[in-house]
């Protein structure tokens, strides 16, 4: 499971020219399922988002977690993030999840980060054609894989 983490002081999802969701100050979460992916990826990788201190504290140092600012989530599923692009130009999306396999672990995923944050989470629609607006704050952008735990 990868995910690209990125502070935000605003986020939306629009679809067919709609605002499908919307958030303030928090954290966008694009998230890339794999075929092998489990519930301990998700647990994993759930608890180092809600936990992760890249917000500043009053003095200005990013030590605070979107826990600790009341922040809001926005999760968007990203097929993409697993492109291969080592042979060719044309990446190839064999290592995601097909639907069948990454909507029930990116339900998942979000029902868990919701306990975790003790909040609603917003979201994207699974392989809807979404354009995704935001403000990144910072910038802070945070690139997470649970195969890959740095």
């Amino acid at each position: 499971m990868r995910t690209v983490i990125q502070r935000v002081s605003s986020a939306s999802v629009e679809i067919n020219q709609q605002i499908n969701s919307k958030i303030g100050i928090g954290l966008l979460i694009l998230l890339g399922i794999e075929h092998d992916d489990t519930i301990e990826d998700i647990e994993w990788l759930c608890g180092k988002i809600a936990r992760l201190r890249i917000f500043g504290d009053e003095n200005g140092v990013m030590n605070l977690s979107v826990q600790d600012i009341k922040g809001e989530a926005l999760v968007v599923s990203q097929f993409t993030l697993h492109a291969s692009t080592k042979k060719g130009n044309r990446p190839s999306y064999i290592k995601a999840a097909h639907p069948e396999v990454a909507i029930p672990i990116c339900e998942q995923f979000i029902a868990t980060l919701q306990k975790e944050l003790n909040k609603p989470i917003k979201t994207g629609e699974f392989g809807a054609d979404m354009k995704v607006l935001l403000v990144n704050d910072g910038p802070v952008t945070i690139i997470i894989d649970s195969k890959n735990k740095e």
